[in-house]
């Protein structure tokens, strides 16, 4: 599933092509996603100028002078700027369209979404109870100390939770705990003020690193240029169990929280 980094990875890739640039309508090829594409999307593109291209957790937030258009990627969705007129392929559900381009949705198992929202885009059911951004300066070491304090649940899995942070995905879940030296197994409640000020750090720093990177290739996640990102190349646990440590040389372990694999290292990650 594309998590915050490979969607902020898309949202830079398609802003210079979207904004201030007036789309032409829509091609629905498939309404059936997540929830149905409105049946008259077309008709309220057309003549929109896209004002600006934001994210949200991980959704895409195209702002039009009228409305604005929420996409979310789902588990196999992915956003290609092409030239108009290219053939479709199987996949490719929506097409945007503009002046000599178009901005082209694929999703293989159609669990995404495009939705259009009259109004502030905060007050829509998807996005109003959404935790704080964790690259923004309203999440850091004491917020999510506040966040956790009385949740008794395993770190990794709150972690998750987007109440708490938006867009801490199991990948980055996992990477981030391993660079604070927490169990992802420990109950939330129980970590000090100290390291949740190591944890929130650190989610930042491989968040950082991850957008830098281009995010991960995710079964066949690409970017909105058609290359996948390279993060993966630095993962120090995830989807390396029993391989060594990069740090101590130490087994990497891999259990299941949350019907979800969790990967750590048993010595620089202690209980």
């Amino acid at each position: 599933m594309p998590e915050l980094p490979e969607v902020e990875t898309t949202r830079r890739g398609v802003q210079p092509h979207l904004e201030g640039r007036v789309l032409q309508g829509a091609v629905v090829r498939n309404a059936s996603l997540r929830w149905p594409v409105p049946p008259d999307l077309s008709a309220r593109l057309a003549g929109e100028k896209v004002q600006a291209v934001r994210r949200r957790a991980k959704y895409l937030l195209l702002e039009c002078e009228s409305g604005t258009l929420l996409i979310h990627l789902g588990m196999s969705g992915s956003l290609r700027i092409l030239t108009a007129g290219t053939p479709p392929e199987k996949h490719d559900h929506v097409d945007l369209l503009l002046d000599g381009q178009l901005l082209r949705y694929r999703d293989p198992r159609r669990f995404g979404a495009i939705l259009w929202h009259i109004g502030p885009i905060e007050l829509h059911p998807l996005l109003q109870a959404l935790g704080p951004e964790p690259l923004s300066d309203a999440f850091g070491g004491e917020a999510l100390f506040q966040a956790i304090r009385k949740r008794g649940s395993p770190i990794k899995l709150v972690l998750m939770d987007n109440h708490v942070v938006v867009g801490v995905g199991n990948i980055y879940a996992n990477e981030s705990l391993f660079y604070a030296g927490i169990a992802p197994t420990r109950p939330a409640s129980g970590l000090r003020r100290d390291e949740c000020e190591r944890l929130a750090a650190e989610i930042k720093a491989v968040l950082t690193r991850a957008i830098a990177a281009g995010g991960s290739t995710l079964r066949d996640f690409v970017a909105s240029d058609g290359k996948p990102g390279y993060f993966q190349q630095s993962y120090m646990v995830y989807d390396r169990q029993e391989e060594p440590c990069r740090q101590c040389g130490t087994p990497i372990r891999q259990i299941r929280q949350g019907q979800r694999s969790t990967y750590y290292c048993p010595l620089c990650q202690p209980c």
